[in-house]
């Protein structure tokens, strides 16, 4: 006998235990379209997301939001990250309850730290299921309390729209930074009624960012701008505020106006055009040895007056708290009121720095010229001169042709490269390399870099993140090989979505932040710092990309120029000296010189 037939098949009949499982109707308007029809007016063009929440996908294929599949969460918000800093529009990103929001804290962390506006939208288990050990069900708001602005639970249908406007509008006011809503799927496939479309309430479109831009009062204005006519050295420091200030242009007036040397943070390089007589360049911890900071420092430790403008005055931007003159007049614009005078006593400047700089710009304008062209005449020759003890010292390391390649002779070739190009580094050296040697010749470059928090494996996904927000700009990335392992399986997301980003990997076989870290607090380093090789060329073209290994110079070039005719993304796998690290000042000791 046949022993199928001899088995009852049951009645499907769905019970509260399936619950999770039974078919969901979105025929007409749900949840899922009140709250995607708020997103499309806020100009979001694509969701970050893999599967989840489903319903909030299927309504947004419908008005013509495109899904960007990712590999993993980790990598799908440093791609929704640097969206978002490129385009001044907020990002939108997705997750599955459990362990997929539990994979976007880090990036949030990082978004929080950077000031930068995300929208994750979080599936919970249905609410019949809450609290009752559920499939992957965790404390979602608990987890997110430490790296998001807001968190907030959407369960009334006929609120879920205004909750989307809500959390758009935290995220870009403000300080921007990350958001979380959170919503069943039971929810979102609950009736409602439509949404009226959105009017505009800020200075800019509801999704874009700064929403308002709020200046300090005249009388603290007017205060500041009489302290830089009367300042004999006077610096203004640019974070990474101004990027999401958009106040690249109102900061260049202001230093035309004022005569006002300028340096940036690594988050705020690209601010300025570092060919004006006087740019500075990158200050902060990074000023040994072949850097421009080692041969601008005098002047910043003789400033009489400091103006910090949308920067954290963290750690590494004032080399530990011990850069700047205990004697010396501060000033500090941020929009953050917590963040001005955090460390530094200060005339205080709440406000946006775009607003703010043009603001005070308007103040100086007819009474600046004069202290302008003196500064000018003053320090422009001076500053020249130590530019050129820094290209001197540079030379021999910048131009060597020794095997493997240098750090610095990789970029000087890397620096080469023409047209409208957005840079991306994954963090620790790969950033300090690209904000140290390639210049920024136009105020406004794009520099992404994961700073925030600096964790390891994101330059990739922000260089996709990058090309996805603008994707008629080349995208060129510098990632070591322990980063980029990190992150390999996204070259088959850019493949997929048709992102030919540029990819370079620094490929030492050893870990070389951690090596001097450890090397310079305890005489050694660990073993895990060592690690095999890797063909990464192999790896791109099992997923569909192209590239090429490099071992010297002339190859280098080669790979440089394919790459920037190619329709693939493209690793360019650069064998590079292991003993080779960035100008740390603290790490000055373990310099091996290279032979002049």
């Amino acid at each position: 006998m046949n022993s199928n037939s001899a088995i009852a098949t049951p009645t499907a009949t769905p019970g509260p235990a399936a619950g999770s499982w039974v078919r969901q109707d979105l025929s007409g308007y749900r949840v899922a379209n009140a709250m995607v029809d708020v997103l499309k007016t806020a100009g979001v063009q694509e969701i970050f997301g893999q599967s989840c929440p489903t319903a909030i996908f299927l309504a947004a294929e419908a008005v013509g939001i495109r899904q960007i599949g990712y590999r993993t969460e980790n990598a799908g918000v440093a791609m929704a990250d640097a969206a978002a800093r490129v385009s001044r529009q907020i990002s939108v990103i997705t997750a599955q309850n459990g362990p997929a929001a539990a994979l976007l804290v880090a990036g949030f962390a990082e978004a929080s730290k950077a000031s930068v506006p995300i929208l994750a939208i979080v599936q919970e288990v249905p609410r019949a299921n809450a609290d009752k050990n559920a499939f992957q069900e965790i404390d979602h708001v608990a987890l997110f309390g430490a790296c998001a602005k807001w968190v907030r639970r959407i369960d009334v249908a006929e609120r879920a729209a205004e909750y989307t406007e809500r959390a758009i509008r935290i995220a870009t006011s403000g300080r921007p930074g990350p958001v979380v809503l959170l919503v069943s799927p039971d929810v979102l496939s609950q009736s409602c009624l439509p949404t009226n479309a959105l009017a505009s309430q800020g200075d800019d479109a509801l999704g874009r960012f700064p929403q308002d831009r709020m200046v300090p009062t005249r009388a603290r204005l007017a205060k500041l701008a009489d302290a830089l006519l009367a300042a004999r050295r006077p610096l203004l420091v640019a974070g990474g505020g101004i990027h999401i200030s958009d106040a690249c242009a109102p900061l260049a007036r202001l230093q035309q106006i004022a005569g006002l040397p300028v340096a940036t943070t690594n988050m705020g390089k690209g601010a300025v055009d570092e060919s004006h007589p006087l740019s500075l360049g990158v200050i902060g911890n990074v000023m040994g040895t072949r850097s421009m900071g080692k041969h601008m420092q005098s002047y910043v430790e003789s400033a009489d007056l400091v103006i910090f403008v949308g920067t954290r005055t963290n750690e590494n931007g004032t080399a530990s708290w011990s850069l700047f003159p205990e004697g010396a007049t501060y000033a500090q614009i941020d929009i953050d009121s917590q963040e001005v005078g955090r460390n530094y006593p200060c005339l205080r400047l709440v406000g946006d720095a775009a607003a703010t700089l043009d603001a005070l710009a308007d103040l100086l304008e007819g009474r600046a010229a004069a202290v302008a062209s003196a500064r000018l005449d003053e320090l422009a020759a001076t500053f020249e001169r130590s530019r050129q003890a820094h290209r001197e010292e540079l030379a021999p390391y910048a131009e060597s042709e020794a095997t493997p390649l240098r750090p610095e002779r990789i970029m000087t070739e890397i620096a080469q490269s023409d047209g409208d190009i957005i840079w991306a580094a994954d963090a620790s050296y790969s950033s300090i390399w690209l904000v140290q040697y390639v210049r920024s010749l136009r105020a406004g470059t794009r520099f992404i870099t994961p700073r925030g928090i600096a964790g390891l494996g994101w330059g990739v996904p922000m260089a996709i993140g990058a090309k996805i927000a603008q994707p008629q700009s080349r995208v060129i990335c510098l990632t070591g090989d322990g980063g980029f392992a990190h992150c390999w399986a996204e070259l088959e997301t850019a493949r997929r979505h048709g992102l030919p980003v540029t990819i370079v990997v620094l490929n030492n076989g050893v870990l070389g932040f951690q090596i001097n870290a450890e090397e310079s607090r305890f005489g050694t380093h660990t073993q895990v710092c060592h690690f095999g090789d890797f063909d990464h060329v192999a790896i791109a073209r099992a997923c569909g990309c192209d590239g090429m290994a490099v071992s010297d110079v002339a190859q280098l070039r080669q790979a440089l120029e394919a790459a920037a005719v190619s329709d693939l993304p493209f690793v360019i796998d650069v064998k590079t000296d292991p003993r080779a690290f960035p100008p740390i000042t603290a790490f000055e000791a373990q310099l091996q010189k290279v032979p002049e």
